[in-house]
Parts: structure tokens; sequence; C-alpha cells
């Protein structure tokens, strides 16, 4: 449960869009901290802060962060009364914001009816790290293409934890975002992966949508303990809602974990156990041994899905010119390569698509 400790502002830190850190002294030690300005008011220096250092105390994912639960000497003015969507519901620090479709949005004639993304391409990945490197792919293939970033609730729940996105909108590479379930923050807010895939469409005017969840993945070192298992569930969606899935691959030469090395469990559970809608799996044509045993490992999701081949040729080139700096677990692009030229791959796929008609009869993707 909740460490709760009580410290003092004593610097402030970077700031982004949503987010400040600080540091705070406690006792005898100062440690790292995050505030969400929108949530529990702007600090400055001199204020007294309660903290929920549980994850830090642990060492766990949460940027090496203790959380600022509140600054209790100077509580922020009420927001504007806008929307009746709560997320993070019923924790002590839920949001109330507005969805995209509940009936005081000026979106909800728009989604009212919306029921088919017309077969737009949507990359599902398992790691919000793939991000960036899914979008340089699409770039490099397509580069006036607008993309829509729809963050699930696997992760962190508040968008603004991730300098990625702040950057990544920033830059220009993002022309949007929704977030889904009980995560917030987004341009837009909904209520599940499918009104967020519709909002992204109708509303953000997305030709590629990017789905993976916030920073912060969860697992268990178990088949089904992890909270990319959504990557599965979202092609679901994706299929049910007339759109493209296109599932990057999870792949990794570096990872010191077994399960993760090749094509890592997670996506071979996610894709080959939990989809049950079609998907095109893009497995990106690297070279040598470690090329082949990946696409020996892609071989049973053939059962299911449409594996396609991608070149990688010009993707290093691609990702080095991302505007954010690349990583995942720990590992940058040099150490990890095969990783980030597997998300690109599937971007560079994504990309292809946009122009072209779904095949099949109808809007199903089949």
């Amino acid at each position: 449960m909740i460490r709760w400790r009580e410290g003092s502002v004593v610097e402030l830190g970077r700031a982004w869009a949503g987010a400040q850190e600080l540091v705070v002294s406690v006792g005898e030690l100062s440690v790292r901290a995050l505030a969400y300005p929108d949530l529990v008011g702007a600090p400055v220096v001199g204020d007294r802060v309660l903290l929920n250092v549980g994850a830090l105390d642990r060492g766990l994912g949460t940027g090496g962060y203790a959380l600022v639960v509140a600054i209790p000497d100077r509580l922020p003015a009420d927001p504007p009364e806008t929307g009746h969507l709560v997320k993070a519901r019923y924790t002590p620090l839920q949001a109330m914001v507005l969805g995209a479709d509940e009936q005081d949005s000026p979106d909800h004639d728009v989604l009212r009816d919306a029921d088919d993304l017309f077969g737009t391409p949507v990359v599902v990945a398992d790691l919000h790290s793939a991000l960036p490197a899914v979008l340089a792919g699409v770039y490099e293939a397509r580069p006036t293409t607008r993309v829509v970033y729809v963050m699930t609730d696997g992760g962190a729940l508040p968008l603004a934890f991730s300098r990625t996105v702040a950057s990544l909108r920033e830059s220009g590479w993002l022309g949007g975002t929704v977030t889904v379930g009980q995560a917030y923050g987004g341009d837009r807010e909904a209520v599940t992966v499918h009104t967020g895939l519709l909002t992204a469409v109708h509303v953000l005017a997305a030709e590629v949508v990017v789905l993976t969840q916030g920073p912060g993945n969860l697992g268990t070192g178990t088949r089904w303990g992890f909270s990319g298992v959504q990557s599965g569930e979202a092609v679901n969606a994706i299929g049910t809602l007339g759109g493209r899935a296109v599932a990057s691959l999870r792949i990794s030469e570096a990872d010191p974990r077994p399960r993760h090395r090749g094509i890592s469990h997670h996506s071979l559970t996610a894709y080959g156990r939990v989809a049950l809608q079609p998907a095109d799996v893009v497995v990106p044509d690297l070279p040598g041994d470690f090329g082949d045993a990946v696409r020996d490992a892609a071989e049973p999701l053939k059962a299911r899905h449409r594996v396609v081949r991608i070149g990688v040729d010009g993707l290093y080139d691609a990702l080095r010119a991302a505007p954010v700096k690349l990583s995942t677990m720990g590992r940058d692009l040099d150490a990890d390569r095969a990783y980030f030229e597997a998300a690109a791959a599937a971007g560079r796929h994504a990309a292809g698509l946009v122009d072209v008609p779904p095949p099949g009869s109808g809007s199903q993707y089949s």
C-alpha cells in the first residue's frame, strides 16, 4: 500500500506539459519527486508536500520519483466544471475530465453513431518505448502522415508522465493524443479502447494510429501476468471496428532475460493467444542467424494472422533522426538495435497502408 512521507521543496527541476520535477528534503535525505500541477497545484520552493514513496523505496519503475500527493498548506483553486468522466476512479486522486463522446462534449455529435475505422492502420505495440520508433518508420515512408497516439491504462495513468510524448508533440511528430480507460491527460479522453480509436479517426483525423500503454510496463515473469496482454485485446477492438491492425513485435537481441530475447513471449502470447481478430504481424527482415531465428519464431502466428516481412534498410538512420532519445529498459538504439528497427518496420508498413483500400468486402479488414 502507500508509504507516506512529508518533506519540503528545496529545488525545482525540469518541467514539461503537465509535470514538474522537484527535489524534496525528507529528514536528512533529498529525493527526486514529481508533481502534476493540474492535480495538486504548482509547487514552489519552501512548500510542504506530502509524498507517496512506496515504489521509490522498492526500486520500481516510476522513473526514480517520489510522487507528490498534495501541497496541504496551499491548495489549488477549484478547476472549471467540465465533464463527467472520472479517471483513476475511487482513488484519492481521481480526476474528472470531459469525455469526447459524452453529451456535453463538442465531439458528441460526431461520435454518437460512429462505428467504423474505415480501414485506418493502427499500429499496436507492447511497450511505450516503441512509440517514437514506430513514428520514425511512418515518417521515413510517408513524411506527411497525420499520426494520433492512443494511450491505454496498462502503464502510467497520467499522460503527463511521458516526457517522450511531450517532446513528440513539440516536434510535430504527433497530431494528437487520446487517453483511454483509467488513463487521462490526452487531447481527448475516452472510456474504452474502442471509443478512443473512433475518437482518433473521426475527431482527430488520424491517418495512422499508434496504440501502446503508457510508460511503465508491469510484468511478473508468468505467461499471462503482464500489462502488455492489452496488445492482443487491442487487435480485437481494431478488427471489430473495421480498422487494419498492424502488430509490432517486441524483439531483442540484448535483453538479459531469455524469455524476451528474439521475439518476446509477451508478443507471442498477446498476438498468438489473445488476439482473435487478424492482424498484419510485421517481422523485420533482420540479418544473420538472429534474423533467421526471429522469422522462425514468427511462423506459428501465421495460423491466425498475416505475417509480413518488412525490410529495415534505411531505418537505422531514420531512428537516429528521431526528435527524442530512444531507450527501452535502459538500452539505447545501438545497445538494442533490433528492438527499435522492429517497431520502425511496423510504422513503415502502416504508412504504406494509408492509401490502400482495405481488402475484402464492406468495411471489415478480412
